[in-house]
């Protein structure tokens, strides 16, 4: 083990040199991975001189997500408190399904979800647990919803015509489970959003209304705490009426930007919270922490038992049951993801937490106001997000993002709103600074003009 971890340490060491002196990886064309990269599984065991090279070259040509280069994605960084924890679930490896097999680890698993639940104000009756990522914790709200509006749906199954409702911006899990839930992918309604990208109440209400005319039973609405392109919160107190009146679960897709939840300053974005049945945060995102890391948050625990519990003698043999966890989660077998959040936590304190929510939307408005004055910049996001949605002298999006990724210079991403599309500029790393979001825009400027007559052929087969 200690030959490993030097051997770990050392490959560490060549990453963080290598990302200093090439902050994008050049990427490997897909066509060609297999030749470029030694993949192959041989019948022998291989010497160390000779696997590590290849573990090597493996590990310096994997996208880099936390260089002052990455805005592609909804997480970046690398914050060193948290990933301290991630290496020690890995040594550990504990399992957190039973008290038995993770012991103390429980305990720091329902520390940070208590200590989430009084802050959304809810009490002993709510509870929460982690999942494998906020695809899972936005199945799981569903599942949940389905069981606690349907007819004995756990034990004879689904045996009506039900509905969900989301926005026409919302995540694409949403249809996916609900082809796993078994609700169908044609009985999801898409509502439309307005110019912000906020789900419409009016047109909410409108849907349910229909469907109940035709027969159908509504089981939940799944609002969003930051949209994926434009980062729109929608309005989650007036969805909370609605639900409220034709008693349909009410579910805050909080993967991206629950964790305003951490903040002083902006909390007023998810005003209502404590009013829905559900709600989820992935601490991989705003707060840092390494992949993956989410949690889902349920105003009455009960339904997590109702939808998730199932005895089985060979596993729970001791303790309570509000020590094993695996009664409240999805999987069985489930790694630890709540040390690497709590080691953070537990570190820079929740006012910790709060800063590096509140640094994200400076470093947003540091864009913004770039853009606002530079006239080769066309803006189409708003305040109070922490995605910034933009075009520059009128070249498409696309061709930009990809000549950048094609180049090594840049990693960030496009997306569409509506009949616009536009370069999406993501400021989710609080370890940047506001010369790191100037410098982005510069890089991309002398990029362009440097590569200005390929970016022009590159449009040439759309016009």
């Amino acid at each position: 083990m200690r030959e490993t971890l030097s051997q770990f340490n050392q490959l560490v060491e060549d990453l963080l040199l290598d990302e200093k002196e090439n902050p994008v990886s050049e990427p490997i064309p897909a066509q060609d991975l297999y030749e470029r990269i030694d993949l192959s599984l041989q019948d022998e065991p291989l010497d160390k001189e000779s696997f590590y090279p290849i573990l090597k070259e493996l590990v310096l040509s994997a996208p880099k997500t936390a260089t002052r280069a990455f805005f592609n994605q909804l997480f970046g960084g690398r914050n060193e408190k948290a990933v301290l924890g991630e290496l020690l679930s890995v040594m550990l490896n504990n399992s957190m399904y039973t008290y038995k097999a993770a012991g103390v680890m429980i305990g720091v698993e329902k520390t940070i979800i208590r200590s989430v639940l009084d802050m959304i104000g809810w009490g002993e009756q709510a509870n929460g647990t982690f999942a494998a990522g906020g695809s899972m914790t936005n199945f799981m709200s569903m599942l949940m919803a389905r069981d606690a509006v349907g007819s004995n749906v756990t034990t004879k199954g689904v045996r009506e015509k039900m509905t969900v409702y989301t926005s026409t911006e919302s995540h694409y899990s949403i249809p996916k489970n609900a082809t796993f839930s078994g609700i169908g992918r044609e009985q999801v309604r898409y509502i439309p959003t307005n110019e912000l990208g906020q789900m419409e109440p009016d047109l909410l209400s409108e849907e349910i209304q229909k469907d109940l005319k035709n027969g159908y039973l509504p089981v939940m609405v799944n609002a969003t705490a930051g949209t994926t392109v434009l980062g729109a919160f929608d309005p989650i107190s007036d969805l909370s009426v609605i639900c409220k009146e034709y008693n349909i679960w009410l579910h805050v897709d909080g993967a991206y930007c629950g964790s305003v939840l951490f903040s002083k300053n902006y909390r007023h974005l998810i005003e209502g919270i404590e009013a829905v049945d559900s709600f989820s945060i992935n601490a991989h995102k705003m707060l840092g922490t390494p992949l993956s890391s989410s949690m889902i948050f349920v105003k009455n625990k009960k339904h997590l038992y109702e939808s998730f519990s199932n005895d089985a003698n060979y596993l729970y043999q001791t303790d309570h049951d509000e020590l094993n966890l695996g009664k409240i989660s999805l999987q069985c077998g489930r790694r630890n993801d709540a040390l690497k959040f709590w080691t953070l936590w537990k570190q820079i304190g929740t006012s910790g937490l709060e800063k590096m929510v509140d640094k994200q939307f400076e470093l947003a408005d540091v864009a913004r106001t770039y853009i606002a004055q530079n006239d080769d910049y066309t803006l189409y996001s708003f305040e109070d997000s922490v995605g910034i949605c933009f075009n520059y002298k009128d070249f498409p999006a696309k061709d930009i993002c990809t000549l950048l990724y094609e180049k090594a210079t840049l990693m960030v991403g496009y997306g569409h709103f509506r009949q616009d599309e536009f370069i999406r500029l993501v400021t989710i790393n609080a370890q940047n600074e506001k010369e790191d979001i100037v410098n982005f825009f510069r890089t991309l400027e002398s990029f362009v003009e440097k590569h200005k007559e390929e970016l022009l052929a590159m449009a040439l087969p759309e016009q």
